[in-house]
C-alpha cells in the first residue's frame, strides 16, 4: 500500500483546475467571454485565483471584484501587481482586501501552496524567495503604509 505524505500534496483549497490566460482584451476585467466559458458556474466549486499584473487600481481591481462576485477566492499578490502611481496601488489593495480578496505576498502564497517544509519543492522555493527578497520588500512598502 502506498502512503502519500502530506508534504507531497498541495492543500486542497489550492489544488483545483489551473486556468492560465494570456489574451488580448479591451475590457478592464480579465473576465472576458473566453475566460467566462472556462469558469465554473457560481454555485459550483469555487476557484482559487492568484492574480498578478499591472494597473492594480483598474484591471486587477475589476477582475478581482468580478471573481469575488462569482463566488471565487482571489489572492492578490502585493509584490506582483503595480500601478503607474504607487498611491493608487495601495488604495486599490486596501479596497480589494475590504471586498474579501486575500491580499498577500508571493512568499506567503508560495509557502501556503507547499503546505510543509518537507515538500519536495521546498528548497527550490526557499531559494527563489531569498533571491527576490529585496524586490519583494520594496514592492511591499506601499501596502504596509496603509
Amino acid at each position: 500500500m502506498s502512503v502519500v505524505s502530506r508534504a507531497s500534496r498541495i492543500p486542497t483549497h489550492l489544488s483545483g483546475p489551473h486556468i492560465r490566460a494570456d489574451i488580448d482584451k479591451t475590457l478592464f476585467s480579465m473576465i472576458t467571454p473566453e475566460i467566462e466559458k472556462q469558469l465554473p458556474v457560481k454555485a459550483q466549486d469555487p476557484l482559487d485565483v492568484i492574480l498578478v499584473g499591472i494597473e492594480t487600481h483598474i484591471c486587477i481591481t475589476q477582475t478581482t471584484l468580478d471573481l469575488l462576485e462569482r463566488g471565487h477566492r482571489v489572492y492578490v499578490i502585493v509584490d506582483g501587481v503595480s500601478s503607474i502611481n504607487a498611491e493608487e496601488r495601495g488604495v486599490a489593495l486596501a479596497r480589494l482586501r475590504d471586498a474579501g480578496a486575500i491580499v498577500t505576498s508571493s512568499e506567503s502564497v508560495l509557502f501556503e501552496i507547499l503546505g510543509d517544509a518537507g515538500h519536495e519543492a521546498f528548497r527550490e522555493i526557499s531559494g527563489l524567495v531569498k533571491e527576490s527578497k529585496e524586490e519583494t520588500k520594496a514592492a511591499m512598502g506601499v501596502f504596509s503604509k496603509i
